[in-house]
């Protein structure tokens, strides 16, 4: 089997969502608990799988301390690593040689992909974006909306705690 047809495989025996818009490129989503979902590209090139998920947009705060987060996770990280794009939005990238391209590879590889990003979502957004989550919360109590999608952020953005 070629590698695209040993993820092709990979995903439809995982019983993951993924579009196919050209040979060799994977659009996966990967359904997460903190992020409820991390698209994923899983593409084929001539000598190694690229693999690519968005994270988070660039943070409006903290700047300093939250790259610095994401540099020291880096380094215990397998197979991907967080890196910036021209306008500071954060992504998991990284590169597998094709000869290790297997159904358990790749399990493992999104698998690496989901838990970095679904684990490590909460606490980029709460040094990145508190001051934004606080003004969110704040306004929602005040027109009486829902606070169900951020009570993950309830510690430091409900004052009556």
């Amino acid at each position: 089997m070629t590698p695209a047809e040993i993820i092709e495989q990979a995903l439809k025996d995982a019983e993951l969502d993924y579009q196919q818009p050209r040979e060799g490129a994977f659009f996966v989503k990967l359904p997460g608990e903190h992020k409820l979902a991390t698209m994923t590209w899983l593409i084929v090139g001539d000598h190694s799988l690229h693999v690519e998920a968005f994270f988070c947009r660039r943070p409006d705060e903290n700047h300093e301390e939250f790259y610095r987060w994401l540099l020291r996770k880096n380094g215990r990280m397998y197979a991907v690593a967080f890196t910036l794009d021209e306008a500071g939005d954060v992504y998991l990238v990284g590169r597998l040689p094709l000869a290790s391209v297997s159904a358990e590879e790749v399990d493992r590889l999104l698998g690496s992909v989901l838990s970095y990003a679904d684990d490590n979502f909460d606490k980029a957004l709460e040094i990145g974006f508190k001051t934004s989550i606080q003004k969110e919360w704040a306004w929602r109590v005040s027109r009486g909306e829902s606070l169900a999608n951020l009570q993950a952020f309830a510690r430091f953005a409900d004052p009556s705690r």
